[in-house]
């Protein structure tokens, strides 16, 4: 079980190993959920972080290529 404690400001500090689990770093921003008497420590992902998550295997598409798939689809149905 980790502990901190709460100075007079009403600061806490985040031991290490939670900002481990959690991926974060000085400067990140986190989000508290109040919910049955708990509150969750939520890490909160600025968008620049986001960049590479929804990658694609294979070559990129044209957009001539896209476009043309979508009226290929248009015109099955």
């Amino acid at each position: 079980m980790l502990e901190s404690y709460i100075d007079k400001n009403g600061r806490i500090t985040l031991p290490k190993t939670i900002q481990s689990v959690l991926g974060v770093q000085p400067g990140d921003r986190l989000r508290f959920v109040i919910a049955d008497n708990q509150v969750r420590i939520l890490p909160v992902r600025p968008i620049n972080r986001l960049f590479g998550a929804l990658q694609r295997k294979g070559d990129a598409r044209s957009l001539d290529d896209i476009e043309e798939a979508i009226t290929a689809g248009a015109i099955k149905n």
